[in-house]
């Protein structure tokens, strides 16, 4: 470590290090220990030669280097750095390689400064840091300092442990060199949240240029998603080539729209943005969005007391899109090299079928700066304390709720929230904590939840220490101060995408349960073993029951599902060197330029494009396909329910998350535990393979398939042809489940089309009833299968196929 130390901070200025000479500072130590505000220090009543003295063994005893600590050349505080293998703290923790102990004592003043403790308290850390030896900082503060507890949680600590150090009852606390320079970063995002004060803040991403581009490209989409669902129907009027031009009328016959297009797999319409054109009695018209769902609003067939919900949830996916506009966006090529979180709120699409896919009715302008998962800022969650007769809490047996808390919580804030609770007059043992969403409890649960509260059934406890980050699923957050703690999923009384974004308290009952049954199927299933496919298992969940919205005669409503929360574990515990981690959704991701990270992702590899598909399938597809085949067992993998890990730009694992809500057992006679029967459902058998022939080619493949020939040159046909040649190496590799294969047939020449825009403009509030998912899809007639084509069948009747497939 270097014996002398200078930098610069922000605030103070010149902090600098120099090596105690107990000659030269003798005296202002002995001022400082012996002060009253320093009686942590354990000095009261030493006189100077006893002080020295101190110091001098402390010296020769070679484990504690001791230094005086200045700013602008003013001597204002003392900092020990000491072994903690040769000090008795490290008689109550597994000391490791790089651990380093620490003690600071800052000086009394006459004119206190605001932010002065906190920067010298970081100046000592970077100080610490800039030694490549220290990889983690050691504290053991009197458990009753706590001053210094909220110092150390400010910069990156977490106490862990009381333990007894002679006659010291203390907190253990660690930070390391990752959690402070993380700490240091979320405080910087943080700053310059606020646009209360600067209104016009609001709105600053709205601008002529910014609005009409994603008008356009909203429109784009609009046009192609509502065709591909055979809402609308345009008259093709010309061809050149692969690209056709294309007409589109209201009922309204003075309006018409014009584009070209080209045709995909899949009835997908592949739309040339700059192309589209509206007309008005022959004369141009701008492009709005808003518009164009109130001219074709009696086609689309939205009931009439829906349509202005809906036409604000489209004001806002613009909003959105205008905001992802003007943002400091990382292009494509950026995003290679950047960590997760940053691509996470990068993207910059939402859901690619839905055309109203980032609504949010419920959030103002505020909100949206504060949460929306592109806005990429850290979050702190509440926590509240719900009484154990309306609380249940339910886990996996290898966590319990006291294990999870000391995960979760500092122990100096579960002393803290259990101090309110008896404030209340209330005992602690008899509630469980719940986390919650900001803008749950400031917009709904502290005034609808009045009785609750009143009775002391619910107590608000304050913010909890960490700082996370809203995911592309909105209600989800990830842990930035600790990325390797839990996920944590809250109840968030929006309306986003067809439903009130809520949390059912009774599916966190059984949710555990059913992560850990779906857990052992896969880790006890040697095929997917060997792909190194693996879920997320929500390993603990809790619900508040509110008796008013729980009885019988609501029956089922949004309000039964405003206080629930679950813990889900992180992907970045399964990382391993050189790995890094995307959502499948960034695989559609394009950038505000126009360039699409999928291509630029296979460039980056070094691989052909063939090689890097049939890698991503494998590790994709194939999981997939066993859990269907082998176990009657299916996902809902669309692109942010999926997780992949990257080697060199290349998937090499598949990570699935979101278990509890989105899976389901179909048609099965497997015998299940009582608590994890209801992902049991049973559907017309030849809705089965809609798993796959809707979820996976229809709303991710195709979009997929649409990028590689739009920005990458990539045939389609090719693209779906190794779809096919994934799905008969699976079938070549499980002759036993022959009898399946011929059953659910994925080459089949069609299958139904299933609409997700019908299910929503018929009812934007809830567009599918949860008991019945099956019972309430839409259909548009079938669509011919892209892969039907490349069914493997008799020799003398398929020479055509086999030399295609040949060929690839």
């Amino acid at each position: 470590m270097k014996t002398h130390f200078t930098m610069i901070d922000e605030l103070l200025g010149e902090i600098s290090f120099e090596p105690l000479n107990l000659e030269n500072h003798i005296q202002q130590v002995h001022t400082w220990t012996t002060a009253k505000h320093a009686s942590f220090w354990g000095m009261q009543g030493y006189n100077q030669q006893q002080v020295f003295e101190f110091y001098k063994d402390l010296e020769q005893g070679k484990h504690t280097n001791t230094f005086i600590g200045s700013v602008a050349d003013k001597p204002c505080f003392l900092v020990e750095l000491y072994d903690p293998r040769l000090d008795q703290v490290g008689k109550h923790y597994d000391v490791q390689i790089g651990d380093k102990g620490m003690h600071i004592l800052i000086a009394a003043t006459e004119k206190p400064q605001s932010g002065f403790t906190y920067a010298v308290f970081k100046s000592v850390l970077h100080f610490m840091f800039q030694d490549s030896s220290v990889s983690r900082v050691i504290v053991e503060p009197d458990h009753s300092n706590h001053k210094i507890h909220r110092l150390n949680k400010r910069a990156g600590f977490q106490h862990i442990k009381r333990i007894q150090m002679g006659n010291k009852l203390a907190n253990l606390a660690f930070c390391t060199k990752q959690q402070f320079y993380t700490t240091l970063s979320l405080q910087n995002e943080a700053q310059n949240m606020d646009i209360q004060q600067q209104p016009e803040l609001a709105t600053a991403s709205i601008n002529t240029s910014t609005w009409d581009k994603v008008n356009r490209l909203h429109i784009r989409k609009c046009l192609a998603e509502l065709s591909h669902e055979r809402i609308l129907h345009p008259e093709q009027i010309s061809q050149s080539g692969d690209w056709s031009g294309y007409t589109l009328s209201p009922e309204d016959g003075s309006i018409e729209y014009s584009f070209k297009a080209k045709r995909l797999a899949l009835e997908h319409w592949l739309i040339d943005s700059n192309s589209i054109k509206k007309q008005i009695d022959s004369i141009e018209a701008k492009l709005d969005s808003v518009s164009f769902i109130i001219e074709f609003s009696s086609i689309l067939q939205i009931p009439q007391k829906l349509l202005p919900t809906y036409l604000e949830e489209i004001t806002s996916t613009l909003y959105s899109a205008a905001f992802k506009e003007n943002k400091q966006w990382l292009s494509s090529e950026e995003l290679l090299n950047a960590d997760f979180q940053q691509v996470e709120s990068a993207m910059s699409e939402g859901h690619p079928a839905f055309i109203a896919n980032n609504g949010r009715i419920g959030f103002d302008a505020h909100d949206f700066v504060h949460y929306a998962p592109e806005a990429g800022k850290p979050i702190s969650l509440i926590w509240l304390a719900g009484h154990k007769s309306r609380t249940e809490f339910s886990h996996s047996p290898e966590i319990s709720y006291d294990s999870l808390l000391e995960q979760e919580l500092d122990i100096t804030t579960q002393e803290a929230f259990a101090a309110k609770i008896s404030a209340k007059g209330q005992n602690p043992e008899e509630y469980t904590l719940i986390p919650v969403h900001p803008w749950q409890w400031f917009n709904k649960l502290a005034n609808i939840y009045g009785p609750d509260i009143a009775s002391n059934n619910l107590i608000c406890l304050g913010y909890g220490d960490d700082s996370y980050q809203a995911q592309q699923s909105i209600r989800t957050f990830f842990n930035r101060s600790n990325p390797n703690k839990y996920y944590v999923k809250t109840a968030l009384s929006v309306l986003n995408m067809g439903f009130m974004r809520g949390l059912s308290a009774n599916y966190m009952r059984t949710t555990p349960a059913i992560n850990d049954w779906v857990y052992s199927l896969i880790k006890e299933d040697g095929y997917l073993k060997n792909k190194e496919f693996h879920i997320l298992r929500e390993i603990a969940a809790t619900g508040y029951r509110n008796p008013y919205y729980e009885h019988k005669t609501l029956k089922d409503n949004p309000y039964k599902k405003m206080l629930a929360a679950l813990w889900r574990e992180s992907p970045v515990k399964l990382l391993e060197a050189d790995q890094r981690l995307m959502t499948m959704a960034s695989l559609l991701h394009v950038d505000p330029s126009n360039t699409a990270l999928l291509p630029t992702l296979i460039n980056a590899s070094g691989l052909s494009t063939k090689t890097w598909l049939e890698r991503y399938l494998d590790a994709y597809l194939s999981p997939l396909l066993h859990c269907y085949y082998q176990h009657s067992l299916v996902f809902m993998p669309h692109g942010e329910n999926l997780i992949l890990i990257f080697e060199n730009h290349v998937p090499v694992k598949a990570i699935m998350k979101d278990i509890g809500e989105e899976i389901y057992l179909l048609n099965s006679d497997t015998e299940l535990p009582e608590n994890v029967q209801r992902i049991s459902i049973r559907v017309p058998a030849e809705e089965e393979t809609l798993s796959f022939h809707t979820d996976v080619f229809d709303c991710f493949f195709r979009y997929m398939s649409a990028i590689l020939v739009e920005h990458g040159d990539f045939p389609e046909n090719k693209f779906w042809q190794l779809v096919a040649n994934c799905i008969h190496q699976y079938q070549a590799s499980n002759p036993h489940l022959q009898d399946r294969f011929v059953k659910h047939d994925l080459f089949s020449a069609d299958f139904a089309h299933s609409c997700l825009n019908r299910l929503q403009l018929a009812n934007n509030q809830q567009m599918v009833d949860l008991t019945d998912p099956a019972g309430s899809l839409k259909f548009a007639g079938k669509l011919k299968n892209p892969i039907a084509q490349f069914a493997q069948r008799a020799p003398n009747t398929n020479s055509v196929t086999s030399k295609q497939s040949a060929e690839v």
